[in-house]
């Protein structure tokens, strides 16, 4: 929104609010940056200050949240930058993402948060948001200087997929975590289970050859982790869930009030090990594609409220990242342009209303990450997606903004294209 209008207003929009249970027709009017009225369709009259978005047959929703996106900077500025991914993630209608500590330098201290928001600050697109380190290096030995970190603005504490093989020194972590009332990120896994693994350990990493990653390296480590977090009292967020008996584990600790949340990848609700069966290195994902029952069994979870957001978990990479054998290929996907419409294709397929997922990318997401986002409620900062729900389009590598392309979802036609994201009550993208 250039700064000769005082004011943007939409009209005529489908207003989805899943925090606020609202879904009906209605005008927004957006001042300074925040949203000040959300009144009856075609009630708000703009003057001649007002800057105006038509957004009759389009739905309107906050602006989405993803809670786990990899930037690459800093130290992997080849594979793309903080600028490239917030510019693309706000043409994806992604207005907040959260940068886990696996930077190269590593989230340990308070210089990298102040290097990253002033990256982010300077791209003036979506916003991000970070982890810290939870311990030093991540490697493990040594807890992180967790306040200094929290006091730079770090949402909460992880320590990615890095092992802390010492049982005590994540106790002690979690302990260190819990009197700061900080939240940890787990991304489960048993390193001496899943160690060289690249896929799902059955039989289809057995006929491929493939070394493969079995269940138990995710199940053995959500446990001892609910252990802890029963011990310690610290809130715990599991991430990337990839398996049923994961996901019934989640549903066991909430059972019994423990103060845990989870996410699952949006790739996880559409693939299974049956995609890599030509050794399509596109596939290769860390949590690996399992099978068609924890495929199911993950739906299952965000449908009853177990798993509480869905993320891209964005992993963009050079072309020849995945050029050679499968094993030695890197794992993640470019997720940012297929985040809405993977969701969105999950109304098609399951029980789920758009509502229901909407509410995954939005307010759980903020509320796993404590922060001010997710709602269009009056009063509040002006993040807005505006999609069109029925716009057919096909995935191909001119799509995709980010700077990575590697994606197993070249050529898949989809349902849902976003046409407007405001940010800070700013009109930065229209299709």
């Amino acid at each position: 929104m250039s700064n000769e209008y005082a004011q943007l207003i939409i009209k005529n929009g489908h207003l989805i609010d899943p925090a606020n249970n609202i879904d009906q027709i209605a005008d927004i009017k957006i001042s300074n940056g925040f949203i000040t009225a959300i009144e009856a369709a075609d009630s708000i009259k703009p003057d001649e200050n007002s800057q105006v978005i038509d957004a009759s047959n389009l739905t309107i929703t906050p602006g989405l949240v993803d809670c786990c996106a990899r930037l690459r900077e800093p130290g992997l500025e080849n594979k793309a930058t903080i600028q490239s991914e917030t510019i693309a993630a706000t043409k994806a209608g992604i207005t907040t993402l959260c940068c886990p500590p696996d930077t190269d330098p590593v989230i340990d201290e308070p210089a990298v948060v102040e290097l990253i928001n002033q990256k982010a600050a300077n791209s003036a697109h979506s916003k991000v948001v970070t982890l810290g380190a939870l311990t030093a290096g991540l490697r493990g030995e040594h807890l992180s200087e967790m306040f200094a970190l929290h006091q730079a603005g770090c949402v909460g504490l992880s320590n990615c997929r890095n092992p802390i093989e010492n049982s005590l020194i994540l106790k002690r972590a979690f302990a260190y975590a819990a009197t700061f009332g900080l939240r940890v990120f787990i991304e489960p896994d048993e390193h001496w289970l899943s160690a060289g693994g690249s896929v799902h350990d059955g039989k289809i990493a057995t006929r491929l050859g493939l070394k493969g990653i079995p269940v138990s390296a995710e199940t053995i480590a959500i446990t001892r982790a609910l252990e802890l977090v029963a011990e310690t009292g610290v809130s715990a967020h599991f991430g990337r869930l990839s398996s049923a008996q994961g996901a019934e584990l989640i549903a066991r600790a909430k059972n019994e009030q423990l103060p845990v949340s989870a996410d699952v990848s949006a790739h996880q609700l559409h693939l299974t090990e049956q995609d890599i069966s030509s050794f399509n290195s596109a596939c290769h994902v860390i949590p690996p594609l399992r099978t068609q029952r924890d495929l199911e069994a993950l739906r299952n979870a965000v449908a009853n409220g177990t798993i509480d957001a869905i993320c891209s978990d964005h992993q963009p990479h050079n072309s020849d990242a995945k050029q050679a054998p499968f094993a030695s290929t890197e794992a993640g996907i470019s997720a940012l342009e297929t985040y809405l419409p993977l969701c969105l294709r999950l109304t098609q397929q399951t029980s789920l209303s758009i509502s229901d997922v909407i509410s995954k990318m939005t307010n759980s997401s903020a509320n796993i990450l404590g922060i001010s986002a997710g709602t269009l409620s009056v009063n509040s900062i002006a993040d807005i997606c505006i999609f069109d729900q029925d716009e057919d389009w096909q995935l191909n590598e001119n799509s995709i903004n980010s700077h990575g392309k590697n994606t197993p979802f070249l050529g898949w036609n989809f349902q849902g294209k976003v046409k407007h994201t405001v940010i800070n009550g700013q009109l930065l993208f229209s299709d």
